[in-house]
């Protein structure tokens, strides 16, 4: 009865000891490696609520002993804020923070590059949060010992981008991502740095597939460009779309693709005027066979892998029309032939389809 007494305290000591240990882990950081992680607190979220956040930020270890932490203490002024914070730091750090903010985990400054943004769209956003002109910002991108750092440290830029005919040289290489900078970061040369490296991060699972184009990774980068201009902002249109210019491409006919022209206007819009076409710009695919001379804009990867997987099909043709069973929505209508498209066109403008 004794020996029993004995060993019923000592696997109870066991459980007890295990159970402190579990959940000491539980709580503990998620990793050893310093990895920042940007973490938005909403005004009003609750103390279980910032744990979800934080658990779907993969701050947390177990979150059943991140509920039995929160039990054990008290957390009655936790401050909504976007955080900077760290894999590894504890539970209890991150609520002291949380809890107590000072400046060096709060971030003050947000960069979104949109997907289809262009330098010039950039150059705005670069400049407001760096309080300078849009044209210091674009003289810095066209800096051109700038430029040669930056083709000696990714190896996706080259000497294409120092072309004179460019009009801006990183156009189609910073990542569209939405990024959070502390102020160490705050100047042209780092922030363009820090949309790079994520370019690298994106663009280099898919090093071998471009190769394999027999395209250059500037002339890929520019196929992806106009195909995402041209595919707006529906993604599933994208791969027939990018199917329809490597046939024109294949065929050697002109891509006459009208963003290009608009590109080589420095303008926006849909519709572009014979006289427009006229433009001898070598970004104008009116007037100059294959690709523009370089990108047009930024693109994610979901462009990337459309154009990448393009469909293959026989479609030379096609255009945008006011879908005509949801007038809020717009299809891609494809054509073979000239003759088909021309038809199709016509069709839509005598429906009110046709998009001006």
């Amino acid at each position: 009865m004794k020996n029993k007494k004995i060993i019923g305290i000592i696997i109870g000591v066991i459980i007890i000891v295990g159970c402190y240990f579990y959940y000491q882990h539980g709580i503990s950081a998620v990793s050893s490696s310093n990895e920042e992680v940007i973490v938005d607190i909403e005004e009003g979220t609750s103390a279980s609520g910032i744990l979800d956040v934080l658990d779907e930020a993969g701050l947390v270890n177990d979150k059943l002993c991140g509920k039995t932490f929160l039990k054990l203490h008290t957390y009655d002024n936790l401050q909504a804020n976007s955080y900077i914070l760290n894999k590894n730091m504890s539970l209890k750090k991150i609520f002291d923070i949380i809890q107590n903010p000072t400046q060096e985990y709060i971030n003050n400054t947000k960069l979104t590059i949109v997907e289809g943004s262009t330098m010039s769209d950039n150059a705005i956003l670069f400049a407001d949060i760096l309080d300078i002109s849009e044209d210091e910002v674009i003289e810095q991108w066209a800096d051109t010992e700038f430029l040669n750092s930056l083709i000696e440290d990714y190896w996706f830029l080259d000497e294409s981008i120092l072309d004179n005919d460019i009009y801006y040289p990183l156009e189609g290489y910073l990542y569209p991502e939405t990024y959070y900078l502390n102020d160490d970061s705050l100047n042209v040369e780092s922030m363009t740095r820090i949309a790079l490296d994520m370019m690298d991060e994106k663009l280099s699972p898919y090093k071998d597939q471009i190769e394999a184009t027999g395209w250059s990774i500037h002339e890929f980068l520019t196929f992806c460009s106009v195909v995402e201009k041209e595919s707006g902002t529906d993604e599933t249109d994208r791969s027939m779309i990018a199917g329809v210019f490597k046939n024109r491409l294949d065929s050697d006919m002109l891509l006459q693709s009208d963003i290009t022209v608009n590109y080589a206007w420095q303008r926006t819009g849909v519709d572009v005027s014979i006289s427009q076409t006229q433009i001898d710009s070598k970004y104008n695919t009116y007037k100059y066979t294959g690709l523009p001379i370089g990108p047009i804009c930024c693109v994610p990867t979901t462009t990337i892998e459309s154009c990448l997987n393009y469909s293959q099909h026989d479609y030379y043709y096609f255009f945008a029309q006011i879908d005509p069973d949801d007038s809020t929505n717009t299809i891609v209508i494809y054509s073979k032939t000239y003759e088909e498209h021309q038809q199709k066109v016509q069709e839509a403008k005598d429906n009110d389809l046709w998009l001006s």
